[in-house]
C-alpha cells in the first residue's frame, strides 16, 4: 500500500462532484475491478464523507494541527478502518484496507483514512492543503521538501501567477499615470 498515493487519490476524491454512479465510475479510473459494483448508496456514503473530510483539509491549510489530529481521529472512530496484510507480491508484503465484504465507499473511506493518518503521522499535519487560487476550492496533498505547495494543479499555480502579474503591472502603470500628473 502506496500511503501517499492513497493520500493523493482523497484529494482527488474531495475533488470530485459525485453527481451519479457514473461520476464515481470516472474517479475509479484504473480500478476497473470496482466499477460493477458501484451503487447509488455509495454515492450516498462517499457524498457524506467528502462533507466529514473537508474540514481536516481547511483545518491543515490553517495551520490548525489539532484539528487535523483531531478531525482524523473522530473520522476513524466513525468509519473504523481493518487493515491486513496483503501478500500478493510474496516478496512485497505490505497493508491493504480489507475488501471481502466492503463496498465500494467503504474501501474508498478505508483507504483515505489510512492512507491519511499513516501521512499525517509520516509527514506531519501540515501538509494537506486547500488552493489558494481564486475561485478554486480544491484541496490537495503536499509532498513538496519544503512544504511550499499553495496550488492544486499547475494550471491554477498558472493563473494565479498571471493574475498577481497583471496585477502588479495594472498598478505600476497607474503609479506612473500618478507621477506623471503630478
Amino acid at each position: 500500500m502506496d500511503f501517499i498515493r492513497y493520500a493523493e487519490r482523497t484529494a482527488g476524491l474531495l475533488n470530485t462532484e459525485l453527481a451519479d454512479v457514473d461520476a464515481l465510475v470516472d474517479h475509479l479510473e484504473g480500478r476497473e475491478w470496482l466499477h460493477e459494483q458501484c451503487t447509488e448508496r455509495d454515492l450516498t456514503q462517499l457524498r457524506r464523507f467528502q462533507r466529514e473530510l473537508r474540514p481536516v483539509f481547511e483545518a491543515s491549510a490553517a495551520g490548525d494541527d489539532r484539528g487535523v489530529i483531531d478531525g482524523l481521529n473522530a473520522l476513524m472512530v466513525r468509519h473504523p478502518i481493518t487493515p491486513r496484510i496483503s501478500d500478493h507480491d510474496p516478496g512485497d508484503l505490505h497493508l491493504h484496507v480489507a475488501t471481502k465484504a466492503a463496498s465500494v465507499a467503504e474501501l474508498l473511506v478505508g483507504e483515505a483514512l489510512l492512507g491519511l493518518a499513516t501521512l499525517v503521522c509520516d509527514l506531519g499535519p501540515s501538509r494537506l492543503g486547500v488552493c489558494e487560487a481564486a475561485p478554486c476550492d480544491h484541496v490537495f496533498v503536499d509532498t513538496s521538501p519544503n512544504r511550499s505547495r499553495r496550488y492544486c494543479s499547475e494550471r491554477c499555480s498558472s493563473r494565479a501567477n498571471v493574475a498577481a502579474y497583471r496585477a502588479r503591472r495594472k498598478a505600476q502603470a497607474l503609479a506612473l499615470a500618478l507621477a506623471q500628473s503630478a
